[in-house]
């Protein structure tokens, strides 16, 4: 006696992403974000999404370079986008094309800034709203003091 066999329609498949171009590095940003003018200081980054507590926002990207080179580039320079990561390398973002370069500094940030094997990565301290800037505390820099800061908050310790 034959068999009688059913075939069914196979379930489509989902549609896969983009493929990437070869060379070509994923974004880093895990939220979307956008860059406007800031109360804080020229440019900032801001929230184009809520961004929970604890999550990471992203990562600023840059030219490896040495400290020395980083301190060389630094003078007579009105906005600096230099990141130590080591005792002997910086990450130069002047040219980066992340958002998080523009994150300003504030006395009482709603960002932290972590260093994880060479990477700049940032992660929310607290729930950040939509709209929100975000702002990270740059701990000891270059400025050794000499810098007004422009932060505004209740607490602000007045110098970078």
């Amino acid at each position: 006696m034959p068999r009688l066999t059913v075939l069914t329609p196979a379930a489509p498949e989902p549609a896969a992403a983009p493929a990437r171009p070869r060379g070509v590095p994923a974004d880093p940003q895990k939220f979307a974000l956008r860059v406007g003018p800031s109360a804080i200081d020229g440019q900032g980054v801001f929230a184009a999404e809520p961004i929970p507590a604890r999550r990471k926002i992203g990562e600023v990207r840059g030219e490896p370079i040495s400290l020395q080179e980083a301190q060389a580039r630094s003078r007579g320079q009105a906005r600096i986008m230099l990141i130590a990561v080591s005792t002997r390398r910086a990450i130069d973002a002047s040219q980066s094309s992340d958002a998080l370069r523009f994150i300003n500094h504030s006395c009482r940030p709603n960002a932290s800034l972590k260093l994880n094997q060479g990477r700049v990565e940032f992660y929310a301290l607290r729930d950040i709203a939509a709209g929100e800037e975000l702002t990270a505390n740059y701990g000891q820099t270059h400025h050794q003091g000499r810098l007004q800061c422009r932060c505004g908050v209740a607490g602000c310790v007045g110098r970078l």
